[in-house]
């Protein structure tokens, strides 16, 4: 799935209005951002049209609004805090393509930026609707897509726009391309893909398409049950898809005949119920004991984990471990996390929950790349061609 899109230093942008797509989808409490993360991704890309002498018009969604404008969906405050980041005033329109947009589009100068007001107030945005992406087009003369975790949805502003306008990535997208896309098509051997998270089905695309990419993969998280409960172990009370066990077979038959290396865990962490407080213990290669659940992986699996990362040439992590948001159950986590750090390989981490675990537990400078995009990313590593990349030029 080689891709190869233009991007910002592919085109001429001075002195023209670029249409920039990104994502503030921010956490706000109260009217006041929790994380100003996803707008500091997004500054390279902003600054760099800025320094060409584009007329920058930044849109985004916020939320969840139904395609009614509610004031707690607004994007004002991220204008506010867009204008202290760049140090410029950010003009803030408080409408998308109606007069006020139209207006302040049309009245901007070379090196100025202004953001349209929630994208997702209109449900023509999300239903990919012809005459509102034509509308919006109509407020640019180049589109500039840098909204990764978008990319997998064909939304008026991530693929509808681009049947109007020059399009092309930002930087962030681009990267995300050179990574995710260089790990698929011609990583540095080893290749070692770490899969976690509670649930197969979530993750079924995934590992089919990293079965005869990957050297070695390895399998955590909730959903290493459904693989246990496959081979005819016990499992206790332990997190199972009973529906997706003929596909645990299928995958581990697969495995086999790629030759690929599938490591499930060789011992687990378990607890009398789900809780924080739980009576916990680790049980070795055996069945999980009835009234039991398995919760993380155990100490064998730890270092069994960290030894097949040892010498790798990438690491591909998306998925904890265990229950990783409670203390006792977050170790496995953090002894992937640490080994990952620590293995010199280019390491790539998918998105959601690894993210989260990675970030809080210091180590995100460590990573050569961490993805912006949950299901995105999924998507990307399952092999599928997302329409919010598919629909930029190729260089």
């Amino acid at each position: 799935m080689a891709l190869d899109k233009k991007n910002i230093d592919d085109i001429e942008v001075s002195g023209k209005r670029a249409l920039v797509r990104c994502d503030f989808n921010v956490p706000l409490k109260e009217g006041v951002i929790t994380s100003d993360k996803r707008i500091v991704a997004s500054l390279p890309t902003i600054r760099a049209l800025i320094k060409k002498g584009a007329r920058v018009i930044l849109c985004s969604h916020l939320g969840r609004p139904k395609g009614k404008a509610a004031p707690e969906f607004s994007l004002a405050p991220v204008a506010a805090r867009l204008s202290q980041l760049l140090e410029i005033p950010v003009a803030f329109a408080n409408d998308v393509v109606g007069e006020d947009a139209k207006a302040k589009a049309a009245s901007l100068k070379d090196g100025q930026v202004m953001l349209l007001e929630n994208l997702r107030f209109h449900k023509e945005e999300t239903d990919n609707d012809p005459a509102f992406a034509r509308q919006l087009a109509s407020l640019a003369e180049v589109y500039v897509n840098d909204a990764f975790g978008t990319a997998h949805r064909a939304h008026a502003s991530t693929e509808g726009v681009a049947r109007y306008l020059p399009a092309v990535c930002g930087y962030l997208i681009q990267k995300e391309i050179e990574f995710m896309g260089g790990a698929l098509d011609n990583p540095r051997r080893p290749f070692v893909a770490i899969l976690g998270g509670a649930k197969v089905s979530d993750k079924i695309g995934v590992i089919k398409n990293l079965l005869s990419k990957a050297d070695t993969l390895i399998i955590g998280g909730g959903m290493a049950y459904t693989f246990f409960k496959a081979q005819g172990r016990a499992i206790g009370n332990s997190l199972c898809e009973d529906d997706k066990l003929e596909v645990a077979r299928e995958i581990i038959s697969e495995a086999d005949k790629t030759g690929t290396r599938l490591l499930l865990p060789a011992d687990n962490r378990i607890a009398d119920r789900f809780a924080a407080d739980a009576e916990s213990k680790v049980c070795g290669n055996g069945d999980i004991p009835d009234g039991w659940m398995g919760m993380d992986i155990g100490p064998e699996t730890e270092i069994l984990f960290a030894e097949a990362l040892k010498g790798a040439g990438t690491v591909l992590w998306n998925g904890p471990m265990g229950v990783f948001e409670m203390e006792s159950f977050a170790g496995g986590t953090n002894a992937v996390a640490k080994a990952v750090a620590e293995s010199g390989a280019v390491s790539i981490i998918g998105g959601g929950d690894s993210v989260a675990a990675v970030t809080k537990l210091g180590y995100a400078d460590k990573m050569s790349h961490i993805s912006t995009g949950g299901g995105a990313s999924l998507e990307f590593l399952e092999g599928i061609e997302l329409p919010g990349i598919a629909a930029l030029l190729d260089k």
